[in-house]
């Protein structure tokens, strides 16, 4: 439950920064470098509280298949796979090594 609080959170913040930020600075545009960072906050943001929530506290509550199937997820991202595919891959994966 916390994680899915978290999730809520960070998409709030997210929608209130690209929301009050053209409001705030009027007709001026930001810097592209600004404009990276803010895209990429809660995208990266996201990626941590997943690692946490799969991890486990302090990682002693590790499933090392969930972690090998989500290990497949960046290779075909590489590999430009679609994401139906690569969501299918890891749940193949992870089903396959708790066989």
């Amino acid at each position: 439950m916390n994680l899915w609080l978290a999730i809520g959170a960070v998409a709030v913040l997210s929608f209130t920064c690209k929301a009050f930020g053209p409001a705030l600075l009027g007709g001026r545009a930001l810097p592209p470098r600004a404009r990276s960072v803010i895209a990429l906050t809660a995208p990266a943001l996201l990626a941590g509280f997943v690692v946490v929530d799969v991890l486990g506290h302090r990682w002693s509550g590790t499933d090392l298949t969930l972690v090998a199937g989500l290990g497949v997820v960046p290779l075909l991202v590489l590999r430009r796979a679609p994401l139906p595919v690569t969501l299918v891959a890891a749940v193949a994966v992870t089903a396959l090594l708790r066989l």
